[in-house]
């Protein structure tokens, strides 16, 4: 948002005069104009010179500039809403900004899909309000100075996800595990980033959604579009990186509690508590290799190759655009077999639409037993009682009783496990794909965290990204263009009244 000339802010009225006296100022040194440059030549005239020293020079030159270039990567930071609490948000969200003048879309974090999307000012079946308090946005390739269709002949059709040809445009049908689809066609335009100390843009190839049908639709939580942060086709985070632009890894931090929000950086979050386990390769999506599962230090008799990739297999996925968590049937019943036996003499276990469900009377830390799933190379995630486990807000009981439920679901005949945002909430969640891997570490997520990228290092805050806390401060470039007309022209104003006088 532009800042405010109300006069009834007097706060904001001494900024913007403030703002005004210096940008006549530097209208004064613009008019007048008095710098001379002096060209230098490298070698003095008519003094001949080798083809090899011109050669030394020029690569001289050339590696500067490359260096100059690869020093510019900086952290990419996205701010973040939204919440894993099914029973008020139900995901993770963030604000891009697109187009030429640029306008903001809220876009759901999916690292399970590689597109981004956003609604089509053509599309009729796309939510025109949000029950999130979004002011929703339509995009309109014809409203951007810098927007461009992608023909089928373009190269970059051909790399970007499910993409198919319309009327000689390149077009696209996405299907999401949840049943709901999406199409469209794919556009070119600018992306304006947040890096810090400064902002920048790029042109960046994304999908305008025509058709919407399932859970898209829904009024009560809906948002522009999906931001996919996929490695394959066209994913923002491979076109950043071939850009040159952001480096090839990425992470969030997603905050647990009621407040949400958390920290999302295409850049490496640094902290000495991580650890790793190796990318499956050749897989469309995050696939890990899950070994185990133990409860209270125990590893449940659950044979490996329940996890594993197979021709009706899909392995372990982890995916920030699922919400709660799943396990394969072989693994889900021992699973809920152990917690319930853990905690028997201490809770009232109860069935509760089809979900296993406890009746306590205490703080779920002291009576739940701790989980771990152990991947390849060594590394385990833990769990606490509150990463598995979902409180029935409906349900309370009063007098300091509440159910809980298991968060983890059964997916029954479709042989895939899922670690959503139930698990993945309160952690460092690193996506490294330059050496294909992923790291995770505990962590206060409204804290501010070292991410590192293209050798150096940066401080992001962490918490609620809080939409707009700021806006009163931030002007676009068009509002400051204009801002410099204004000051030209009050300063000739000035300038000529001064000579009438």
């Amino acid at each position: 948002m532009p800042v405010s000339f109300r006069v009834r802010n007097p706060v904001t009225l001494a900024f913007s005069c403030a703002f005004i006296i210096v940008l006549l100022q530097a209208a004064v040194v613009l008019g007048g104009f008095p710098a001379t440059l002096t060209l230098e030549r490298a070698f003095p005239v008519n003094h001949i010179i080798e083809l090899s020293k011109l050669r030394d020079r020029d690569s001289y030159r050339h590696r500067r500039i490359l260096q100059q270039q690869s020093s510019s990567v900086g952290v990419v930071d996205f701010q973040v809403e939204g919440t894993y609490d099914p029973y008020l948000v139900g995901f993770y969200y963030t604000k891009v900004q697109l187009g030429s003048p640029p306008k903001d879309y809220y876009v759901q974090i999916d690292t399970g899909s590689d597109a981004l999307w956003v609604s089509c000012a053509s599309c009729n079946s796309c939510p025109t309000s949000s029950g999130l308090q979004l002011p929703l946005k339509f995009y309109d390739p014809s409203k951007s100075s810098t927007s461009s269709k992608i023909s089928c002949s373009d190269q970059r059709c051909s790399q970007a996800s499910q993409s198919g040809c319309s009327n000689n445009q390149c077009s696209y049908i996405f299907n999401y595990g949840d049943g709901s689809n999406t199409s469209g066609y794919y556009v070119s335009d600018l992306m304006h980033l947040d890096t810090g100390s400064s902002s920048s843009s790029t042109n960046v190839v994304f999908g305008c959604s025509t058709w919407q049908t399932g859970d898209l639709t829904i009024r009560d939580r809906a948002v522009d579009g999906i931001f996919g942060f996929g490695q394959q086709g066209l994913s923002i985070i491979s076109q950043l990186s071939s850009q040159g632009i952001a480096s090839d890894v990425f992470s969030h931090c997603l905050v647990g509690s009621d407040s949400g929000g958390g920290i999302l950086v295409i850049g490496q979050i640094m902290d000495p508590n991580m650890v790793y386990t190796p990318l499956v390769q050749s897989q469309s999506h995050y696939n890990v290799n899950l070994q185990s599962i133990s409860v209270n230090g125990q590893t449940l008799a659950i044979d490996p190759s329940t996890f594993a990739i197979s021709d009706n297999q899909l392995g372990t996925i982890i995916d920030s655009g699922t919400t709660l968590a799943y396990l394969v049937q072989d693994a889900y019943t021992p699973f809920v077999d152990a917690i319930t036996q853990s905690v028997s003499q201490s809770v009232q276990p109860i069935i509760l639409n089809g979900n296993q469900c406890y009746l306590i009377t205490s703080s779920v830390s002291s009576i739940f037993p701790t989980v771990s799933l152990n991947f390849a190379g060594g590394s385990s995630m833990h769990l606490r009682p509150q990463d598995y486990l979902l409180q029935q807000n409906s349900k309370s009981m009063g007098g300091g009783a509440g159910i809980w439920c298991i968060g983890f679901q059964t997916s029954a005949n479709q042989g895939i496990t899922i670690l959503g945002d139930l698990v993945l909430k309160d952690k460092i969640i690193v996506y490294d794909l330059g050496n294909q891997r992923i790291g995770w570490s505990d962590y206060d997520c409204s804290s501010s965290v070292n991410v590192s990228t293209g050798g150096r290092s940066e401080v992001v805050k962490g918490g609620s990204g809080q939409f707009g806390s700021n806006s009163s401060l931030q002007i676009t470039r068009y509002e400051l263009i204009l801002m410099l007309i204004i000051a030209s022209l009050l300063h000739f104003a000035l300038a000529f009244s001064g000579s009438s006088n």
